[in-house]
């Protein structure tokens, strides 16, 4: 029998990323066109004042995504139409950006890269009109990643080799969640429960049933035995729904000896971890694994280092950052020429809490018998591997993404950093950055006189965060 032509999907552009920004960028888009300043040379710099409070580092994730983000970035019809019928810029603006392509040059830390106050985790140089534009959207996706990451890594750094599950697709917007899974997974989760994260970006994705599998079910008995034989012996089995030691003994009966896990979601889940394992032990299913679950975040976990728990399902704390929703990460511009052509030169926001670090700086890592020591930023440039391990890599080259990062790669990267920690490194307490940022730029580029025309940030002798 001839198998049916399967029906073909008509190829569809991907949705731009273009107006997913903030009507001030192409307001001051349309002012700087208008006179020739969209044109000059500028340097834009991502970073972060400070971590979130307490936190001794943070870990920069997103990359990937504003680099796909980056590549969709086109003001297509719908889009010029929209800011044509709102009157946000002007008819030659609109011209503009018809056209727009960014054509600039952007380097980055690697995802999974540890950050600091103060570290231009991206950099991003190009002419004031192309680059100016990003600001929302580079902001909008390293700020939610980072702090899922940042929240992520202390999670998996307090399980110690334990299994640990995502599971807050419905404590957060639907985009939100696949993002978030990504985030959890790159920095040492085990696997997520969303679909699409797992489709998009080949992620595992792991999960068995709910509560409500079991209340259909005429009783719990059944349930369970309709799971194992749709599932087979692997599967985990949820046995708090009803009584949790009854639940057990059902899950026994169900799974055997080769059941591989069960789940407790409520009550005392060190003191019920405790009985469970008794309970499985005394009946033969001493392999069979214990999964706990249940408004848990860094600090649930830690507490039940000593319970014999073999993984966390983990939901509502990651997805928001367990308590620091945001990185803090502003954009800001630190270099810029006064004509087309002209030399780059340093500027910065003077005064108070909000003050900048003038000029293009890169960053190394100074490393003591291979612990990390220091957060170093210097002129770009001007580093040497004395100064430490270089932290920016290239991610885009005249307007072309040449960076590429996966998971597994970002993984391993994460991996990697997390080991040069110091001890206080791995301590979920409230503390300051666990190493210090240091700045060494020259007086003569960190504070050049002012002319009138110069906006130059103050030059600290060494920054800490």
């Amino acid at each position: 029998m001839p198998v049916p032509a399967r029906a073909t999907t008509p190829t569809v552009a991907p949705p731009s990323t273009a107006l997913l920004t903030d009507r001030y960028e192409l307001t001051m888009l349309d002012a700087a066109l208008r006179d020739g300043a969209g044109q000059r040379k500028a340097v834009f710099e991502m970073f972060a004042r400070g971590l979130p409070d307490g936190r001794r580092y943070g870990v920069l994730a997103g990359t990937r995504r504003w680099l796909e983000a980056l590549t969709d970035f086109r003001f297509r019809d719908e889009e010029l139409a929209y800011l044509d019928d709102d009157g946000v810029v002007s008819p030659e603006t609109l011209t503009w950006l018809a056209d727009y392509r960014f054509s600039g040059d952007v380097d980055g830390y690697r995802e999974g890269e540890l950050f600091f106050p103060n570290s231009p985790a991206m950099t991003v140089h190009g002419t004031f009109a192309e680059s100016v534009l990003l600001e929302s959207l580079t902001l909008s996706v390293f700020n939610h990643d980072s702090a899922i990451a940042g929240a992520a890594a202390r999670m998996v750094q307090v399980a110690e080799g334990r299994i640990l599950l995502e599971f807050g697709s419905r404590r957060t917007h639907e985009d939100a969640a696949v993002a978030a899974a990504r985030a959890a997974v790159l920095v040492g989760f085990s696997g997520t429960s969303n679909l699409e994260a797992g489709r998009r970006y080949s992620l595992p994705t792991l999960g068995t049933s709910a509560h409500a599998f079991s209340l259909v079910y005429e009783d719990e008995p059944t349930a369970f035995r309709a799971q194992v034989a749709a599932l087979g012996h692997e599967t985990t089995l949820l046995v708090d729904t009803y009584d949790i030691p009854t639940g057990i003994d059902h899950a026994i009966d169900a799974g055997g000896p080769e059941l591989s896990g069960i789940r407790i979601d409520s009550g005392d889940l060190g003191a019920e971890a405790h009985r469970a394992r008794e309970q499985l032990d005394a009946a033969g299913l001493t392999g069979t694994k214990i999964v706990v679950s249940g408004d848990l975040d860094e600090f649930g976990i830690e507490r039940l280092r000593g319970a014999p728990v073999d993984g966390y399902g983990v939901g509502t704390s990651v997805v928001t950052g367990a308590g620091a929703p945001t990185a803090g990460f502003v954009y800001k511009l630190v270099a810029r020429s006064l004509t087309t052509d002209g030399p780059l030169e340093p500027v910065a926001k003077e005064g108070g809490q909000k003050a900048t670090l003038g000029g293009k700086k890169e960053a190394r890592r100074a490393l003591h018998d291979g612990v990390a020591a220091e957060e170093v930023l210097l002129p770009w440039g001007a580093g040497s591997d004395d100064d430490g391990r270089r932290l920016q890599v290239p991610l885009v080259r005249d307007g072309e993404v040449v960076h590429h990062p996966d998971w597994e790669d970002s993984r391993a990267h994460h991996a990697a950093v997390i080991a040069e920690l110091p001890p206080a490194g791995r301590d979920i307490t409230p503390g300051d950055p666990v190493i210090p940022t240091v700045v060494r730029l020259p007086e003569e580029v960190a504070s050049p006189p002012h002319d009138g025309r110069h906006d130059q940030g103050r030059r600290p002798q060494e920054v800490t965060g």
